[in-house]
């Protein structure tokens, strides 16, 4: 399991490292401390030695930020974190301040008093945040000043060490376009900017520009390291040498200059300049370093950010495949949940995640999960972001509604999915609000929009049907989402603070919801790739829309199809339509038999065409060389090769006869029947010492369903070594 389920802090020692922190501050000459959920690289994931916002407050949350002063505190979260914040943090210590209503920069103005100062850690914090922060605080006569030392490791003895996950190549055929391309675009970049040189620090930046990922986060394949590209496209890669072997640094090669952490001072000093920072991302330490040495500083956005959301097609063709493996992974699930749940067994939230992650990880290719999945049922499921522990599990019990919200990460994609389900008897609340959200969902995944609108455009459309019932949610309708990378990734967002322009290549969420304190919480999410949209018969301008992503049912006993437009349920039934088509042939067949239920109209024609039932496989191009071993020789390598995709059965690589050494092979008498494709012939493949028997086979006349296998040869992979390059 990836997944536990442990309690992660205890608020009952909240009250003795407040004290502990602040008894550090007099002795460095300041009356407060800022203490963000942030590390030296400003990702959202932060390592268990940066969990200081968690040690201190007892907060587990994925964003938020405390400030420690000698009379009070506070910690500042999200929409998503209010209910979780109240529960966390123990009464008495921390006001919980929620920051769409009183920004930090405001509670400072606010709370600071003539003469005060406030220290911050200046690895943790970019310029853009401290220039807010000290505006506010001088406007009442108080400063915001860098401190030598963190104040919360001074009180932290068992401090974990930094991590030292292995790196591992991100091979082309996934990334789609080779590192030395990367180098020389952002490159470009940099010197279009006017600079000498670009600082990277986040470490999503790092691995899409040099194709590799890494291990030092949970849930995130990145490693922790700082790079500087200069105008030749070199890059100066800073990070533990330890994480890289030899294939790694062979991948690199001579552009890329491997250095230990403890060179990065020198690295920097060695700057002439212009070197370009990100204000937002970038840590405040390396813009005091170089103006303590008079080198100019360009402030723009990290080179890397937008080109990494722009995902190329080989990118996106991977994020399908992943999707479509994952929604497999989702039915399997939800068809075993109803059986448990039909059968009055008795099922935990925690058994929903356990369940949903074996069914993950049986694809086979499941490297983590992408974020800790939430399962929350009744009450639980209106804390926007709660994670099932120990102490918080519930039973589920008929008629609670069960908000699961998870996803996985893939060597070719990483994956988001919301469903919300139904467990017994439906309440018309329940029904109504789910179609508001539902609505929402559909609004934004049917939009068209001219170039140049911005997130916050879209999220509106989410919002709409809620709004009219007096209804909304405290979070945004989505984020970006990276290629085998962060499940949270910038700049684009659907929300009220989305102004990045939408492009053709991005890839966001698409997740409205509802959440009624104390009794459910619904959120149906998809993902979807932002496209061209054709222009519609009339239409003088271009326009973008979306490409639907997620492939999963959303649970039709929730819906009220009285609330639904026509279009709207049109889009509905063609997407289960879509959903039974493509999953369909990759789950067993008590699950399709689920599957086909689940994905019937939602309103019944008796003189409609009933749904077809789905193929019982999928037949798609390899996306690398496929090479075939025995005993060390090469007797196949294709690059084009098929991929059969069956049931519940391991896809199976198929090699054109030409591609394969038929020296090799011998036939055998043996021949299988498959009612699908047809009668397969068998052979042995022969070596210096002992055949290995019944090693290969080929449907040689398949039935026309597989005709585009015929006479392709296919491996045992238990007999002889298969594996794509």
């Amino acid at each position: 399991m990836f997944q536990n389920f442990e309690i992660a802090t205890d608020k009952t020692v909240t009250p003795a490292r407040l004290g502990a922190v602040r008894g550090t501050l007099p002795g460095a000459g300041l009356t407060g401390f800022i203490v963000p959920r942030a590390d030296a690289h400003q990702g959202e994931t932060v390592a268990p030695r940066d969990e200081r916002l968690a040690w201190l407050t007892g907060f587990t949350g994925s964003a938020g930020l405390a400030i420690v002063m000698d009379r009070t505190a506070a910690i500042f979260v999200d929409g998503r974190y209010t209910l979780q914040a109240a529960d966390q943090v123990a009464e008495g210590t921390f006001e919980i301040v929620a920051i769409h209503e009183v920004p930090v920069a405001d509670w400072v103005r606010q709370t600071a008093r003539e003469g005060d100062r406030i220290g911050f850690d200046p690895w943790l914090h970019g310029r853009a945040e401290i220039d807010r922060l000290r505006a506010a605080a001088e406007a009442v006569g108080a400063e915001i000043v860098p401190t030598q030392s963190n104040h919360v490791d001074l009180c932290w003895p068992d401090q974990p060490p930094p991590p030292l996950g292995a790196v591992r190549v991100h091979p082309e055929t996934v990334a789609g376009v080779a590192v030395s391309d990367k180098r020389t675009a952002i490159a470009a970049t940099v010197a279009q900017n006017g600079a000498s040189a670009g600082i990277l620090t986040l470490p999503d930046s790092i691995a899409w520009l040099l194709n590799i990922r890494g291990a030092d986060l949970a849930r995130s394949p990145v490693a922790h390291g700082f790079a500087v590209i200069g105008t030749d496209g070199h890059v100066d890669l800073v990070m533990d040498p330890d994480k890289l072997d030899g294939a790694v640094r062979d991948h690199l090669g001579n552009e890329v200059t491997l250095h230990p952490v403890d060179a990065l001072p020198g690295l920097v000093d060695a700057l002439d300049g212009p070197v370009l920072l990100d204000k937002a991302t970038c840590p405040l330490w390396f813009a005091d370093r170089l103006a303590s040495r008079g080198a100019e500083i360009l402030w723009d956005r990290d080179p890397c950010v937008l080109p990494k959301a722009l995902k190329n097609p080989v990118e996106l063709d991977g994020m399908r495949e992943a999707h479509l493996r994952d929604g497999a992974a989702m039915v399997t699930f939800l068809a075993g949940l109803g059986r448990s749940l039909s059968a009055d067994e008795t099922v935990t939230e925690i058994d929903v995640v356990t369940r949903l992650e074996r069914c993950r990880a049986a694809r086979g290719d499941l490297t983590d999960i992408s974020f800790d999945t939430i399962s929350g049922s009744g009450p639980n499921g209106a804390i926007v972001h709660y994670r099932v522990n120990h102490a918080t599990n519930r039973t589920i019990v008929p008629g609670d509604l069960l908000l699961v919200d998870s996803g996985g990460q893939y060597p070719d994609g990483t994956t988001d999915i919301t469903r919300t389900v139904a467990t017994g008897a439906v309440s018309a609340d329940q029904k109504r609000h789910f179609t508001l959200v539902l609505k929402g969902m559909i609004a934004v995944s049917r939009a068209r929009w001219p170039d140049g609108l911005t997130g916050r455009d879209i999220d509106v459309l989410a919002r709409a049907a809620l709004w009219r019932e007096g209804l909304d949610y405290d979070h945004g309708t989505g984020h970006g989402v990276g290629a085998c990378l962060n499940v949270h990734e910038g700049p684009a967002s659907l929300s009220r603070r989305g102004t990045e322009p939408l492009r053709a290549g991005m890839i966001l969420s698409n997740e409205p919801g509802y959440y009624r304190t104390g009794a459910y919480g619904i959120r149906i999410e998809n993902l979807v790739i932002v496209e061209p949209a054709s222009i519609p018969a009339g239409g003088d301008r271009e326009m973008l829309g979306f490409e639907t992503l997620t492939w999963c049912p959303i649970d039709r006993r929730l819906i009220d199809a009285d609330l639904l437009t026509p279009d709207e349920r049109a889009w509905l039934d063609a997407y289960h339509a879509d959903v039974l088509r493509r999953i369909g042939p990759l789950v067993s067949a008590e699950d399709v038999r689920w599957l086909y239920d689940a994905c019937q109209p939602i309103i019944h024609d008796p003189d409609a065409e009933p749904l077809p039932m789905p193929e019982a496989f999928r037949l798609t191009p390899a996306q690398g060389t496929v090479v075939v071993r025995a005993g060390g020789a090469i007797i196949a390598e294709s690059t084009s090769a098929m991929v059969l995709h069956e049931r519940t059965y391991d896809p199976v690589f198929y090699l054109p006869r030409e591609d394969v050494g038929m020296a090799f092979l011998e036939r055998s008498d043996k021949v299988t029947t498959c009612p699908h494709k047809g009668d397969a012939a068998h052979f042995h493949v022969i070596r210096k010492s002992t055949p290995i028997e019944n090693a290969a086979w080929s449907y040689e006349a398949p039935i026309d369903d597989a005709a585009a296998i015929a006479g392709f040869i296919a491996f045992y992979a238990d007999k002889v070594t298969v594996e794509e390059i």
